[in-house]
């Protein structure tokens, strides 16, 4: 019943929106609905325009920069209230509340600041709201961020926000972990559509192209209403498409270089927006061979390659926006296995015939090695927003498919040993009703259809179909100037069909079907203690229902030496979370403390089965595991200090702390720890910027970063599952400028030396920790990569068409 009752509702929202849709393409009032602005953005101090200056309407997806003489103007907007966010390099940001009601016209003053510019962010709340409005802890991570912070993937570079960490399987495999969660307790969203892959594996990573992100979200604790349930750790929010001013057609040229693995890299888009028709093209491709450190040398295998393609076509106009997304990712990955000779050295095929030990030809090439994965994730998606009534209907569809192939057998190097198709339907529909009295409210329904098939000759996951659904109520109220209000309930139904499978004689997977229903809810307060302190505290109520692996799993798990078996008793988590954190923002200093407290019942993990006597059970020569679950809590803080001495201006002292500590309510096995916490860490940047005394380089800053990671020594060791990690300290240089020639900016180049030391470590979360042991040395797994230089080019190219 509840299922057909949300069906029936999506059916009546969707019909309304194409209805609505109809409506405004035969001409009913759109000219009398239709708004226009414009205005001239100065400087506050000196009254002179801001030639340059960018004013962005997150909403409405559209956004233009000033002429000459500092003016901007939109046409052919709808009407209603909207955040605008103003921002111009070496000035402090504004984010204001515009109302569009026929021709309006709005001036703006910036001041000069050296700060950030303010942020606006829009996860999981009915209409873009000012960072400091957002009760919740949140990130924003810009363009330029990603582009300074030098990494092999995107998850390098926001693990280097606060509260945010990443398990990997070599360079080109890391997944995000938030405050000591993540797998399917965190919810990927690119350009508003939920990312489904095969995210409850180790070796899975999100399947998003890194170069093509323009801007990063990041949602901290189980505060998602508008995205659906399992996001007990938060939210990452990609956004890859932008739509640029109207009249332009901007393109960009990227070329990268990570030295350490001879990884090269190249990016090219064009986008453009003409009468209202705006589009975005993109082109990446990567290709890397083994990395190396001092205690490995070339690390057999890391190799990766990616060839993805994407881009977006769209039309804005008064009733709205209309974007059709389409993304291609497809991406080959080594898969490290670690084993060696008696001489210490890694070798290739092991247990085989064909076992042998390579020698540098081998090591120094990029051609892909037995074993490895072929990842292809392709995505379709509609995204629509416009006028309903007095209020905005939006509707995003997608489609997703994504494959995994695993090639593992040396003998017959073309034939996938596991291929996993995965199938997915995602919706978001909702309704935003007409701000009034500073109200926002928004009402709707969310969810997917998936379907899993297992197309390899192994199969350690049963094939399923899985229908999930939610509804949900957001409410935001602003009191007053300095009070904000924010909450909201959410009721989720997912439905389960796994089906059967026989090996053989023998039955693998036997059919079952599951529903799961429960309620998440959130309800928080942001309040300006003065214009410099901001206060904010949330309560949260989450859940997530156990993933296919967890209830059904059997089989070996490749890559984390177990074999797996699922439990089809288990009971879906739900967790209760504080949160509370202040913010004290000064012209040179800013000061941003959070601390939380997370109370998850029924957390799953996996833990060893015991044969009748009391040993590990060996299925296949292989450690067997099956998952469990046991109440727990997570508690830490995220602690961020930026300095900026006056008269010193150009010089910026930024640090940040985060620290968790996840513990179990009983000992299992002996420990009461958490798996896969992320030790205490500690990342201290000093920087000086020059935005123009050094002209023609133009935003030239030279930076010095240390990285100190305390020792883990609170591992979960119940089964022998994790061991405790010894702490290190890396050291980092880098610069970057812009070359300016006769007022345009030719091209943007961005060096970096990552760990200047060679320092050889192991990260808590690396899955390489675990591979087999050195004789040689008595050291047991392999370690990250060593000193990395980083180089990176990129070349704007901008056209203006005549109006």
């Amino acid at each position: 019943m509840f299922q057909k009752i949300f069906i029936a509702g999506f059916l009546l929202l969707l019909a309304l929106c194409f209805e609505a849709k109809a409506q405004q393409f035969a001409g009913a009032s759109v000219a009398a609905e239709s708004g226009a602005v414009s205005g001239k953005i100065t400087d506050a101090a000196t009254g002179m325009p801001l030639s340059g200056a960018t004013i962005y309407i997150a909403d409405l997806k559209i956004g233009t920069t000033t002429d000459k003489g500092g003016f901007y103007s939109f046409s052919a907007l709808p009407s209603g209230t909207f955040l605008a966010e103003i921002s111009f390099m070496g000035f402090g940001g504004l984010a204001k509340n515009i109302v569009i009601n026929g021709a309006t016209t709005y001036d703006f003053t910036l001041t000069t600041s050296v700060l950030e510019h303010a942020n606006v962010t829009v996860t999981g709340v009915s209409k873009a709201t000012l960072l400091k409005e957002t009760p919740t802890p949140v990130t924003v991570v810009s363009k330029t961020f990603l582009n300074r912070s030098a990494g092999t993937n995107l998850i390098d570079a926001l693990s280097k926000t606060p509260g945010v960490s990443q398990l990997t399987t070599g360079p080109a495999i890391s997944k995000p972990f938030i405050r000591g969660l993540g797998y399917n307790r965190l919810i990927t969203i690119n350009d508003g559509v939920r990312q489904e892959g095969q995210q409850w594996g180790d070796e899975h990573g999100i399947e998003i192209d890194e170069y093509s992100a323009q801007k990063v979200e990041i949602l901290r604790g189980p505060a998602s209403l508008m995205y659906g349930s399992d996001a007990l750790a938060g939210v990452v929010n990609i956004l890859s498409n932008v739509p640029v001013s109207e009249g332009v057609i901007k393109a960009n040229l990227v070329g990268a270089l990570n030295a350490n693995n001879n990884q090269l890299g190249g990016y090219a888009n064009v986008t453009g927006n003409v009468n209202g028709i705006n589009w975005n093209v993109y082109q990446s491709v990567k290709k890397a061979g083994d990395y190396e450190n001092a205690y490995d040398g070339r690390v057999l295998n890391s190799r990766f390659r990616e060839a993805n393609i994407g881009g977006y076509v769209g039309i804005n106009k008064s009733w709205g926006y209309s974007h059709l997304l389409v993304s291609n990712f497809n991406q080959k990955l080594g898969l490290v296995e670690g084993e060696r000779d008696a001489n210490g050295r890694f070798i290739l095929y092991g247990g085989t015939p064909l076992e042998y030990t390579p020698g540098n030809d081998v090591l120094d090439a990029k051609n892909m090695l037995i074993p490895y994965q072929h990842v292809r994730h392709l995505k379709l998606a509609l995204d629509n927003n416009f006028k309903l009534g007095s209020g905005r209907l939006s509707a995003i569809i997608g489609y997703q498919q994504s494959q995994r192939q695993e090639f593992g057998n040396a003998e017959m190097p073309s034939e996938p040993e596991l291929w996993f198709d995965l199938k997915t339907i995602n919706y978001n529909i909702a309704y935003h009703i007409k701000e009034r009295n500073n109200l926002k409210t928004a009402f709707g329904i969310s969810g997917m259809q998936q379907s899993n098939r297992n197309k390899g000759e192994e199969v350690i996951i049963p094939e399923y179909d899985l229908f999930d659904v939610g509804g949900y109520l957001f409410l935001q109220k602003k009191f007053s100037p300095k009070f904000t209000g924010s909450g909201g309930v959410r009721i989720d139904n997912r439905n389960l069909n796994s089906k059967a499978f026989n090996e053989g004689a023998d039955q693998k997977f036997e059919a079952f079907k599951k529903s799961f229903t429960n309620v998440s809810g959130s309800v928080g307060l942001s309040y300006g203690l003065s214009q410099k302190i901001t206060l904010k505290a949330n309560a949260a109520r989450g859940f997530r229902a156990p993933a296919i692996p967890e209830l059904a799993a059997n089989g070996q798990h490749e890559g984390t030496n177990r074999y797996e078996i699922g439990n089809p008793n288990l009971k879906s988590e739900t967790s209760i979370q504080f949160d509370g954190g202040a913010e004290i923002s000064t012209s040179h200093l800013t000061v941003v403390v959070n601390a939380f407290y997370n109370n998850i019942n029924n957390f799953i993990f996996y833990g060893k089965l015991q044969n009748a006597a009391g040993q590990d059970s060996l299925i296949d020569n292989t450690t067997a595991f099956k998952f469990n679950q046991h109440n727990a809590r997570l508690s830490g803080i995220e602690f961020t200090f930026d300095l900026h001495p006056h008269p010193l201006d150009w010089l910026h002292f930024e640090n940040t702390f985060s620290f968790v500590n996840g513990r179990f309510s009983e000992a299992i096995d002996g420990s009461k720890n958490l798996p896969l916490i992320a030790p205490a860490r500690l990342l201290s940047e000093l920087r000086g910027e020059f935005p123009k005394q050094l002209h023609p380089f133009d935003n030239l800053y030279v930076k010095a970063e240390m990285e100190l990671v305390a020792n883990q020594n609170k591992a979960f060791t119940g089964f022998d599952t994790e061991t405790s990690t010894t702490g290190y300290s890396l050291f980092n240089v880098g610069f970057g400028t812009d070359l300016v020639l006769k007022e345009r900016k030719v091209c943007q180049l961005i060096v970096s030396l990552n760990n200047i030391g060679d320092v050889s470590f192991q990260s808590h979360l690396s899955r390489l920790k675990y591979t087999a042991e050195n004789v040689v040395t008595g050291r047991t797994g392999v370690f990250n990569m060593g000193r990395n230089f980083v180089a990176k080019i990129i070349v704007p190219l901008e056209w203006k068409l005549k109006q």
